[in-house]
């Protein structure tokens, strides 16, 4: 499309083309510069739609021109095949740095979060730019046609050093990931990049540094973590949010970019102008309880009691009860005996609740 064809769109049809074009800075362009700027796009993809054009027919050439006979034939099926995994390359590069084939959203620099989703499991979200790509396939080299997309896991000890725990392949069309990890608690960071043939890595991106809560139950989150907006404070403090060492930028910024509130304590994002009206003559209602969770796990055919009460075992052996929790010491024993009898086990739990009321605070509404 030409300049004179573009002119003749309003201001506001080509900001909208620009937008799915992916065009960087187009809601701050005026009409002429959404010209020009749709005009250089267009004829930048039509390079690379040229180069990659030029790349497979020199290749298709190269094999036909090749010896004949059956020696030229499986020269140029291997040729052949060599494309198709050259094509297949491009296009997981493409999707690795398309954030799951979701349009349109512009991405302007590179960046890999990681999120605490429990215990056990972390949640890396990137961004990656097509450029960067690019330099990973010229820094590769003769491996890059070879190379595979990863994630690299490193376990961050006490020290600040760091140890890489295993290299996760992914592949195209995503743009986040889940990772098991072990012994928590523990304080982990990633890496996202290509990984050659040679052993070589390539980074793209660096994550922020995130540690795991101690193991429990009652850790753990909905089961596919799909709503990050219904627990996004949670994996906010999670993740260190609410520490004083505080949490990522990336972090925190995908999170507001994402929910479209800011992230921080309830005092500095919650209350905001509400704090400083004037007190009304209801007071704030606020109670809070507690409640022991007793977990296990012995034979499946044993018979296992809770204070002389017998605990239901699921089919692998492993028991949940809950408790009621009062204000006071107490001495749980839980027993555990075989099938047969012959054997018994005693494991005693010693717990003590001692809640404490503490004087409500008023805020000065006129600070």
């Amino acid at each position: 499309m030409t300049a004179s064809k573009l002119r003749n769109y309003t201001c506001k049809d080509l900001a909208q083309m620009a937008k799915s074009e992916g065009v960087a800075g187009w809601h701050s362009m005026r009409k002429d510069e959404l010209v020009q700027a749709l005009i250089k796009h267009a004829r930048n993809r039509k390079r690379r739609q040229g180069n990659r054009s030029d790349l497979a027919t020199s290749i298709t050439q190269t094999a036909s021109g090749a010896a004949g006979g059956n020696t030229g034939r499986m020269l140029q099926a291997q040729t052949q095949e060599q494309l198709s995994h050259i094509r297949a390359q491009l296009d997981a590069g493409r999707d690795l740095a398309s954030h799951g084939g979701h349009s349109p959203r512009r991405v302007d620099r590179d960046r890999l979060v990681v999120m605490v989703r429990d215990p056990y499991w972390l949640q890396a979200y990137w961004e990656l730019t097509p450029h960067s790509v690019d330099r990973a396939q010229s820094a590769l080299g003769q491996f890059w046609h070879k190379s595979q997309p990863v994630l690299r896991l490193y376990r961050l000890a006490k020290d600040g050093s760091s140890t890489l725990e295993r290299n996760l392949r992914i592949h195209g069309g995503v743009s986040h990931w889940y990772i098991e990890v072990h012994d928590p608690p523990a304080q982990f960071r990633m890496e996202i990049g290509y990984l050659g043939e040679n052993g070589q890595f390539y980074c793209l991106a660096r994550s922020n540094s995130v540690t795991t809560p101690p193991a429990g139950t009652s850790d753990s989150v909905d089961e596919n973590w799909a709503d990050v907006a219904d627990n996004a404070d949670r994996i906010f403090a999670m993740s260190g949010g609410y520490s004083p060492r505080g949490t990522s930028l990336e972090l925190q910024e995908l999170l507001e970019e994402r929910l479209g509130r800011p992230m921080g304590t309830p005092m500095e994002t919650r209350f905001g102008n509400g704090a400083a009206r004037a007190p009304t003559s209801e007071s704030l209602r606020f109670c809070v309880d507690a409640e022991l969770l007793v977990y296990g796990i012995s034979q499946p055919n044993a018979h296992v009691t809770l204070q002389g009460e017998p605990v239901l075992l699921r089919p692998d052996g492993s028991f949940v009860v809950r408790m009621s929790l009062s204000d006071r010491r107490q001495v749980i024993p839980v027993v555990a005996s075989s099938a047969d009898g012959l054997e018994q086990r005693t494991i005693i739990l010693a717990v003590e609740r001692n809640t404490k009321v503490l004087e409500p605070r008023l805020r000065d509404i006129a600070r």
